[in-house]
């Protein structure tokens, strides 16, 4: 037995209901509700959801049993209106539109004034005595038609600018101008008839079809046009962005039509029931009299605010629909009220007046940019709207980013094109002139110039300048590259893997299709987004200040169970993140205090320890490195006031810290009293063929010993000298690189020789600390149970699990990433959110097994996916301790780790 595919709506009765989303689609679902809660809706049908997975089943067939589904439901319609589809003397007029579960605004197609041929013209001309409105429909139903039916769903992909809607454009534009006039509405009835003769030749030309006249031909052809649109190339591109499945199809809406265009008595507008840009609680719109829908959205003219409150020094002298039909306004105003607290939500409700009467075409949760949802969401709970829960479910994740960070005018950038697309690495907005160097970066900041470095890729060295920069572009790297991480650390703006950047350092410039930008010259930066801009971009302010984004932070602290932790490499990251909110430090990075400000000196002894031949030459380096390291981490312990600080010891290869230049190479060998030549022999005896997996992390505290006793030394007094200044703190040792029982082992009984040693000097009885390890080696999840007989906690480092587990190199995987978003091998970048199906594995195996040993293990994540939404959620459901993260990201993760609990319950 076949499903129902066909909902009926119309004269106070309808087949669905709001909560039938996933059969009708959200405008289908919402048309049922509203005509159900008696408000003036034009009759007509939703086909169901399913019908378009039929229909892509079938290879682009309907079942039989539609066309008796779909005519019996017609003439519904036709009894309600009185009129016939396709009658000579009085016909129906229908508009078929798409309407998927999720709003897709603009992705999909619409087709309106079906039913109107040469047979149906003279009958609507003698029933409305208004030819001019009559012709001006039949123009736009063959402009439409021929655009979505004709062309799109054909399949046909005609050169930009060639398409047959810009063909018919031109033909408009040629005749106004032949006339003199500017709006297409002072086009007589003549104009327009003879416009659309010309409308259909230049389809026989084009297409090398003629435009149908038959009414059921028509609707048919809109039907099949808005299931093709579900798979077209922007609502793929949209979907794929927005997370949205292709399964879920989208539906269709055949509704009996009502005009905006039959004169000054007549209009079309859209609305909210707040204001999407605010979230101020003012009703906020535009109307245009004498229009369809189209002509609002489309731009075509510029329109009205819809009331008096919403009247901007632009629009001061338009006249607002609450004074031109006062009437019609407090009736619309009457319906937004009992729509928003019907639905709990802010609404985009799109609505036609015909002759001075009032029909509601559509309401759906309406889109807000960040500021607004988070404003709204506060306020309805104020309002007892809704609950604190539905509050914080209401904010996604990506819009606290857009509050925290500044960003680019949205306005100014929807009208702007990119110049260049790369990854979203760091977000927020940016403008600035190009500089390609850090030395210059760091030159002209100090000049009181705002810059934006790009660079082929960034390293260690670049740091100042990237530093001083307002911005980083690269042509190369991926989620996690340098230039990614330490931005991101920072919350500052930067794009990665910019692979159509052509930079020429020996001209100062880069060329982008073509086009060159050279050193000086203004770019913009949308980090959150990917795209950069030629020229300045107006910013718009974003602030951590704002009350609604206090309070919702409120209500989110109130229902996570994960604790946040931020990764800081500094006292000053270490403070930000406080101010976020971070409970904790869950990565602190021991060799980050070799880059940045104030670096030199302590990275130049460390260079000295690297290079070191023997364990006295070593232990000599490393006791004058000793001072630097203990006043930083004692610096960022005092800063957490208590909170716990995760302190990873040395983890890179050590061949990164060697010098490059030939300057630094002959400075560090004067240090050391040897030749330069001896110097560049010891360094490439640092240099491995596959560093990530050489000698690095725990590898370097077992063959050298001295390096870890050092660093350990260096965290116990740290916290000694606090705790005797009265203060709280709580430091948690890391050892990173661990796939071995005994390599836990050997550095664990380091820690307690020099622990017992820290006791003894300082002559207190005992140091509150726990020793831990990270696990980002695959090994190490298969042998957590026995990692954790020595383990109080585990960090999974992410990062290189997901490398590990993948195999892929996430600085060279550039080159078939996009590749496999694109065929959709991949659902996402691994690096950005966590594989759950196979990296989440390891996870929770680890989780598992280290847990049978130690039940109390402490449990966290300290790769960039504790920031990540999804992978947050997956972390509250595998039941870790905490998640960390960027400073930046810790309101974010705050707000996921609500969320879960919330969707988890739920389930």
């Amino acid at each position: 037995m076949k499903g129902k595919y066909v909902y009926f709506f119309g004269d106070g009765k309808a087949d669905g209901k709001a909560d039938m989303k996933n059969e009708l689609g959200g405008k289908g679902a919402n048309l049922a509700e509203m005509v159900n809660l008696g408000i003036p809706v034009p009759p007509g049908f939703t086909i169901s959801t399913d019908l378009c997975t039929v229909y892509y089943d079938n290879k682009g067939k309907f079942p039989e049993s539609l066309k008796e589904d779909v005519e019996k439901n017609l003439r519904k319609v036709e009894k309600i209106m009185g009129m016939g589809f396709g009658d000579a003397n009085n016909p129906l007029l229908v508009s078929v539109r798409s309407g998927a579960r999720s709003s897709m605004p603009g992705m999909m197609e619409t087709v309106l004034n079906i039913g109107l041929t040469e047979k149906t013209i003279p009958g609507l001309i003698a029933k409305t005595k208004n030819a001019r409105f009559v012709w001006d429909a039949y123009r736009r139903l063959i402009q439409m038609y021929s655009d979505v039916v004709m062309e799109k769903a054909a399949g046909i992909e005609p050169k930009d600018g060639k398409g047959i809607r810009q063909r018919l454009d031109h033909l408009l534009e040629d005749l106004k101008e032949k006339r003199g006039i500017h709006d297409d509405c002072d086009l007589s009835a003549e104009d327009l008839k003879e416009l659309t003769g010309k409308y259909k030749a230049k389809i026989q030309e084009v297409l090398g079809k003629k435009f149908p006249e038959d009414a059921m031909e028509q609707l048919w052809g809109g039907i099949r046009a808005v299931f093709q649109s579900w798979m077209g190339k922007r609502a793929c591109s949209y979907r794929r962005i927005e997370g949205i499945p292709d399964q879920w199809g989208t539906a269709v809406n055949v509704q009996s039509m009502v005009f905006g265009n039959m004169g000054n008595t007549s209009a079309t507008g859209v609305a909210f029931t707040r204001n999407p840009a605010t979230g101020e609680k003012v009703f906020y719109g535009e109307w245009l009299a004498n229009a369809q829908g189209e002509d609002v959205v489309a731009g075509i003219r510029t329109p009205n605010p819809i009331n008096e409150s919403g009247k901007t020094e632009h629009s001061n002298h338009l006249v607002s629909l609450e004074k031109a039909m006062p009437k019609i306004y407090k009736e619309l105003d009457a319906i937004e009220r009992r729509l928003e607290k019907h639905y709990r939500n802010m609404l985009d409700i799109e609505f036609t007046i015909q002759e001075g009467r009032l029909w509601m075409l559509q309401c759906r949760v309406g889109k807000r940019n960040g500021v607004a949802a988070v404003r709204m969401a506060c306020e309805m709970v104020r309002e007892k709207l809704i609950a604190p829960k539905e509050a914080v479910l209401r904010v996604a994740p990506s819009q606290l980013d857009e509050l925290l960070h500044p960003i680019l005018d949205p306005k100014v950038e929807a009208t702007s094109k990119p110049l260049v697309k790369g990854l979203p690495a760091g977000p927020g907005g940016a403008t600035g002139q190009v500089v390609f160097t850090a030395a210059d970066a760091v030159k002209w900041e100090k000049e009181g110039k705002k810059v934006i470095l790009v660079r082929e890729e960034t390293n260690p060295e670049d740091v100042e300048g990237m530093r001083a920069a307002a911005a980083i572009l690269t042509a190369r790297g991926g989620m996690t590259s340098h230039a990614a991480l330490v931005a991101r650390g920072w919350g500052k703006c930067c794009i990665v893997g910019a692979g159509k950047l052509d930079i020429n350092l020996d001209a100062k410039s880069f060329t982008v299709d073509g086009k060159t930008v050279k050193e000086g010259e203004w770019i913009s930066l949308n980090g959150t987004k990917g795209y950069a801009y030629a020229g300045q971009v107006p910013m718009v302010k974003a602030s951590e200040d704002n009350p609604y984004f206090k309070q919702i932070m409120k209500y989110c602290d109130d229902i996570r169970e994960l604790k946040v932790r931020t990764n800081a490499d500094t006292p000053e990251d270490a403070a930000k993140a406080r101010g976020f909110g971070a409970e904790g430090i869950g990565l602190f990075r021991t060799e980050h205090m070799f880059y940045g400000t104030g670096s030199e000196v302590p990275l130049f002894k460390l260079r000295k320890m690297i290079v070191s031949k023997t364990v006295e030459e070593r232990r000599a380096a490393l006791e004058e490195l000793f001072p630097h390291v203990k006043s930083d981490i004692k610096a960022t312990l005092a800063a957490m006031d208590g909170f716990p600080v995760t302190i990873r010891l040395l983890d890179p290869p050590l061949h990164e810290f060697v010098p490059h230049s030939e300057e630094g190479m002959e400075k560090l060998a004067e240090a050391l009293n040897v030749s330069l030549t001896e110097l560049k022999s010891r360094a490439e005896g640092l240099e491995e063929s596959n560093p990530m997996m050489g000698h690095r992390g725990v590898r370097l505290g077992v063959t050298y010993p001295e390096v870890s006793e050092m660093q350990v030394r260096a965290i116990f007094e740290s916290a000694a000298e606090l705790l005797k200044a009265k203060k709280k703190v709580f430091p948690e040792i890391m050892i990173p690189v661990v796939s071995l029982k005994n390599e836990l082992k050997d550095q664990f009984e380091l820690v307690e020789r020099v622990y017992q040693e820290v006791l003894k000097k300082t002559g207190l009885k005992s140091i509150p600390h726990m020793v831990g390890t990270m696990i980002e080696i695959p090994r190490a999840c298969l042998v957590a149970d026995k990692l954790a007989q020595d383990a109080q906690f585990f960090s999974f480092g992410t990062n290189d699990l997901t490398q590990m587990g993948f195999g892929f190199s996430r600085d060279d995987m550039g080159g078939f990433l996009p590749s496999y978003l694109d065929k959709k091998i991949l659902p996402a970048d691994p690096f950005q959110t966590l594989d759950q199906e196979g990296i989440g594995q390891l996870v929770e195996m680890g989780i598992q097994r280290g847990r049978s040993t130690r039940k109390d293990l402490k449990v966290g994540i300290c790769g960039e996916h504790g920031g990540d939404p999804d992978s947050v959620e997956f972390c509250h459901r595998v039941g870790m301790t905490y998640v960390s993260c960027s400073p930046f990201r810790v309101p974010i993760a705050r707000l996921a780790a609500a969320q879960a609990v919330l969707k988890h319950n739920k389930k």
